[in-house]
């Protein structure tokens, strides 16, 4: 039997929650030293910078990623796919599935509560320098 895609109060109230947080300041300021201030049992480290020495005596987990296509994997297992997404596209079902072949079970993430990404800045750039080599970014008029 078809029915409309209800959500009932109690699975909803069920449904895994949580803040999404940037934070911002200069350079030097102290950013990634508040890593210290989170359970190291239930955070992973998303290090883009390799450049942990603020940090360096924290017991909890860490990821190095060095490209935009080994973030774009972590993103796609971290939240799962977009569905509404064609199959050649990243974060679609098939990318989804070919992570989960490439990492194993995303139940494996189920531990860690809080990611804390240090730091944005660097996943930006590395997303631009892999923009800058798409067949698009380039204009047959401007160059």
């Amino acid at each position: 039997m078809k029915r409309l895609p209800i959500v009932s109060a109690i699975e909803r109230m069920a449904e895994r929650k949580g803040v999404k947080l940037l934070m911002l300041g200069k350079s030097g300021i102290g950013k990634t030293s508040r890593l210290k201030d989170l359970d190291p049992a239930t955070t992973l480290f998303l290090d883009y910078e390799s450049g942990d020495l603020a940090v360096a005596t924290w017991q909890g987990d860490t990821i190095r990623l060095k490209s935009w296509m080994e973030s774009r994997d972590l993103f796609v297992f971290l939240a799962g796919p977009d569905k509404s997404l064609p199959p050649e596209s990243a974060f679609s079902q098939a990318h989804y599935e070919h992570v989960i072949e490439k990492f194993g079970d995303a139940g494996q993430l189920d531990r860690y509560q809080t990611f804390f990404l240090d730091s944005i800045t660097q996943l930006a750039r590395q997303c631009f320098v892999w923009c800058k080599t798409q067949p698009g970014a380039v204009s047959d008029r401007s160059g």
